[in-house]
């Protein structure tokens, strides 16, 4: 637990790493030693097919938790309704009533996740190909990844899923943003991206809370602290080189701030109103935040909505 620039308690926490139990370079229990030491207050061991029973290391939670791929790795299935999913299930209280098979859907997984008590998380949708528009049609989601390490170390690649949660909150469906490490091998890929939930609770019931209400930001290490007050959002960070809002519109001036250990900005939602199917809306209708230090790395927002 740590006190965040307002002097709130806060916990570091890893939902989405793997172990010898599949196919991680490190056993549970270095696992566990390798996040506990790095200041971390809970963690989800999240090998595939394998769910771990919730329990404690060394004062720090061990969540429940197990990844389920399924699908085709061609990228252009989802144009035929299939694609490639990888969906993480955390905080089980019993083992999702799931065999494997090619036959699984993605609404099937969540449902039996949904059923054992856990949560749904759909896994690095950028290195998945996966379609926004399709998610956009799958509404048993409780949140995503913007960034996740390990697709983008050794062979990965498209670590960054900034791109595909915007289109899809153009779609209508903005998800809590998570960073992970999904971790595998231990060299450079663990610890890097994690998210810091609101509170000085890190019970597996709390980081469930807190994932679901969007009670937290992710990190790779910097904060970043965001208010909204009427149409103006208020951002508070630690120094940093740019602080960005991102939004629906393509354009938008004022978007960028760039400087020398910048620690804080301001953005004001446009007033533009548009006509789409006879219905006025305003032309801006949410925005997000990514602050980025002097070493390149970056902290995330959860969606702020108009």
């Amino acid at each position: 637990m740590f006190l965040d620039l307002e002097g709130k308690p806060r916990c570091k926490v890893q939902l989405h790493c793997h172990t010898t139990v599949s196919d991680g370079r490190k056993t549970p229990e270095e696992v566990l030693e390798i996040y506990r030491a790095a200041g971390f207050d809970a963690v989800a061991l999240t090998d595939h097919w394998k769910r771990n029973e919730p329990g404690e290391y060394r004062g720090m939670t061990v969540l429940s938790g197990a990844e389920y791929n399924i699908g085709t790795m061609d990228g252009a299935s989802f144009l035929y309704g299939g694609g490639v999913y990888h969906i993480i299930g955390i905080g089980c209280k019993t083992p999702p009533e799931l065999a494997r098979s090619p036959k699984l859907t993605p609404k099937q997984v969540a449902d039996a996740i949904h059923a054992a008590g856990g949560l749904v998380v759909l896994g690095h949708p950028a290195w998945s190909l996966n379609d926004p528009y399709t998610v956009s049609k799958q509404p048993f989601y409780d949140a995503t990844e913007i960034y996740n390490t390990v697709s983008g170390v050794h062979h990965g690649c498209r670590p960054d899923s900034s791109l595909f949660v915007d289109l899809l909150a153009c779609y209508g469906m903005t998800l809590p943003l998570l960073a992970t490490d999904d971790a595998h091998y231990y060299d450079e890929d663990a610890p890097i991206s994690w998210i810091c939930i609101e509170g000085a609770d890190a019970s597996q019931d709390a980081v469930l809370d807190a994932v679901r209400r969007g009670a937290f930001y992710a990190t790779q290490g910097p904060e970043v602290l965001v208010r909204r007050d009427g149409d103006t959002v208020f951002v508070r960070c630690s120094p940093c080189v740019k602080i960005t809002f991102f939004s629906n519109r393509a354009h938008s001036k004022d978007r960028v701030i760039r400087g020398e250990n910048l620690t804080e900005g301001q953005y004001e939602f446009k007033q533009v109103k548009v006509l789409r199917d006879g219905e006025e809306i305003f032309d801006e209708r949410f925005l997000r935040v990514e602050v980025e230090d002097a070493d390149g790395k970056r902290a995330w927002s959860n969606f702020i909505l108009r």
